[in-house]
């Protein structure tokens, strides 16, 4: 089995390396094209919330409601976007309205 793909900035994925994860930190007009190949690379999928937040809101959620690979949107170490309360986002998807 392959190693989960990162995708993010520099700095953070500096710390993923480390850890034996691949890393990429594409150009935001190479981003759909990197997450495409990761989608066909990887049983991981790890996203810094600032890069998720550059995808168009169709290909966001196409992307994060995936099955597989599984997608994890992760806080990237400069913190410039807040990452979705995992709560939240679930009972979205499921349609659950409090």
């Amino acid at each position: 089995m392959t190693a989960p793909v990162f995708i993010g900035d520099e700095i953070s994925a500096a710390g993923f390396r480390l850890a034996g994860v691949r890393t990429r930190t594409p150009l935001p007009e190479d981003l759909l094209k990197v997450i495409q190949w990761a989608c066909n690379n990887a049983p991981l999928i790890l996203i810094t919330s600032e890069f998720a937040a550059m995808l168009p809101a169709r290909e966001y959620e196409r992307f994060v409601s995936q099955e597989s690979p599984a997608v994890l949107i992760v806080p990237d170490v400069r913190a410039k976007t807040t990452v979705e309360d995992l709560n939240t986002r679930l009972r979205s998807q499921l349609g659950i309205v409090e």
